[in-house]
């Protein structure tokens, strides 16, 4: 069982500490503890099982089934680190609800939220979030995908790929290009039903660790003009604002990844024998195990303070998600790394924990802003502050 004892610090209420023990008892009944190799038939499950437990209430607002009056950072965080400790796909499929239903809470007419956001948070309908594309990934002013107003209908085309839930959601938000302006000020947001005519899907992308991933074909997609999702020339700002509200949820995830680690890591180390005596009583483990507990402890006091800064002080975040992703991710892969230095051939030997965790943790130091975007973010905001003190 992994360390709980953060869950007393002043960051959380009763509630988050209810959630936290809760989940976990639910996980470690309905949650697998090895790789699901059908990853489309695991994550639709997934997103049912949580949907019908409840658990997804935690992704929408309340006024559409959700569990606070507004999504609690604080509570998606604990939800993706309880998760992802347990098994990173059933953090996958929580994490791409709250993200891919975002937009349309932050800026869906009221028709589209009441027929969405409940089956939603029901686990009825699986959201995807489609901003990347093979030229536009970090640098999202350089998307190409275009989306022409005729009528009553946006008919969009072009291409995005890396799409999580491609090929399984029911809706995607798709980011488009319609020229109020250049640059990131002529982008739109849509909601785009899997069955829209002139949507095409392929893959899967094969990735290290399995998720479900595709590539979005779109030839002369028509989708209704109701469904853009806020003002036109406005996708830019809600996509950041959608991915402000997770980005700290990103370093939850790394940080249930690293203390799975970790207990794997004190496992072997009291209880693998050499020359005599155990992993433990060398002092070179021993330092090891101290970095990786300091490194998870810091990052935890990063993640959790930028989560609590967004609910209580409802403040901007994006120098502390940026702080927070950084140092989690970066944290857990070396976490992790230790520990499959620590169990030796059994750490790289396929189907074991450690070998899971290694490629598990890949991924989060690039989606949703790299560490090196992450770095720029913390620079910038720094600098700002410091021109600001000085006039």
């Amino acid at each position: 069982m992994s360390d709980t004892t953060f869950l007393s610090w002043p960051f959380f209420e009763d509630d988050h500490r209810t959630l936290a023990s809760g989940l976990d008892r639910w996980a470690s009944e309905h949650v697998r503890d090895d790789e699901y190799h059908d990853v489309e038939a695991g994550c639709r499950a997934l997103v049912a099982d949580l949907g019908r437990d409840g658990w997804l209430r935690y992704a929408v607002p309340a006024r559409f089934g959700g569990a606070f009056e507004e999504v609690d950072s604080r509570a998606v965080c604990i939800v993706r680190e309880t998760l992802a400790r347990h098994n990173a796909l059933a953090d996958f499929a929580f994490a791409m609800q709250g993200l891919g239903s975002a937009p349309i809470v932050l800026a869906g007419e009221r028709e589209l939220q009441a027929k969405y956001l409940p089956a939603v948070c029901a686990g009825k309908a699986i959201a995807a979030f489609a901003l990347s594309e093979t030229d536009a990934g970090s640098d999202v002013a350089a998307i190409a995908t275009t989306a022409r107003r005729e009528g009553d209908e946006y008919v969009l085309d072009g291409e995005k790929t890396w799409i999580s839930n491609g090929g399984i959601a029911d809706f995607y938000v798709v980011f488009a290009r319609t020229g109020e302006e250049a640059g990131s000020r002529g982008l739109s947001a849509f909601l785009v039903d899997a069955d829209a005519p002139g949507l095409e899907i392929s893959g899967p992308i094969e990735l290290i660790a399995p998720h479900p991933l595709a590539t979005l074909h779109l030839y002369g997609c028509r989708v209704p003009a109701t469904h853009r999702l806020g003002a036109a020339g406005d996708g830019f700002k809600l996509a950041m604002r959608s991915l402000d509200i997770f980005r700290a949820s990103v370093a939850a995830a790394a940080l249930g990844l690293a203390r799975r680690a970790l207990d794997e890591a004190l496992d072997r180390a009291t209880t693998r024998a050499m020359f005599g005596r155990t992993l433990a009583e060398f002092q070179l483990t021993q330092a090891a195990i101290a970095e990786m507990a300091t490194g998870i402890d810091a990052s935890a006091l990063l993640t959790y303070r930028a989560a609590w800064v967004r609910d209580v002080l409802h403040e901007s975040t994006t120098s502390e998600a940026a702080m927070a992703k950084l140092t989690a991710t970066e944290t857990a892969q070396r976490v992790i790394d230790r520990t499959v230095q620590l169990h030796g051939a059994l750490g790289v030997t396929r189907g074991t924990i450690p070998e899971r965790l290694y490629r598990e943790i890949r991924a989060l130091r690039i989606y949703e802003g790299a560490s090196e975007v992450q770095q720029l973010i913390v620079a910038r905001q720094t600098l700002a502050r410091h021109r600001e003190d000085a006039e």
